[in-house]
């Protein structure tokens, strides 16, 4: 019989657990949900949401360091979607599993993991060869880096282990 190891117990988790939290809490539904209701960043009218000063950050964030941010190609915005539909319900998922200690988690981390270290691959790319490279390319690969070590962490951390969170008691 396998029980749960409390998360005190597994400190690195919080770690995994602010990376979610920033992720469903500002990341998903405000940074990236902006794009997806403004397609023009130059003409636009303030939807409900994200708030009026978010949208102002946001863009604030392009123009000074991250054109890509305001350009807006298609493939940016599919990645997007991918992120409202897919990875916000991961997230939230996430966050319970790692709480609670939930075993099953694992193999939706591998396929979230690979899916992101991919996409911010692409993008991290674009950033530096692409049409609209960075303004501050250090910065903007700075900003980017959680979202591309913290899969590869997840992966080792379930790849290492089959059952990351209980133990044989």
């Amino acid at each position: 019989m396998r029980k749960s190891i409390p998360l005190k117990e597994r400190p690195i988790d919080y770690i995994y657990l602010a990376f979610f939290f920033v992720n469903i809490l500002f990341i998903t539904y405000i940074v990236d949900l902006e794009q997806l209701v403004i397609s023009d960043p130059v003409n636009f009218r303030y939807p409900i949401w994200p708030l009026p000063f978010l949208v102002d950050m946001v863009h604030w964030w392009g123009k000074t360091f991250d054109p890509l941010l305001m350009a807006r190609p298609s493939f940016w915005k599919a990645t997007i979607w991918l992120d409202a539909i897919l990875f916000g319900p991961f997230y939230i998922t996430a966050i319970y599993t790692f709480i609670k200690g939930k075993d099953w988690i694992r193999i939706p981390t591998f396929i979230y993991s690979s899916m992101l270290f991919t996409i911010v691959f692409i993008i991290c790319c674009e950033e530096i060869w692409g049409t609209t490279p960075a303004l501050n390319l250090p910065l903007v690969l700075l900003a980017n880096a959680p979202w591309f070590l913290l899969p590869i962490f997840l992966i080792w951390k379930m790849w290492v282990n089959p059952y990351p969170f209980t133990r044989e008691e």
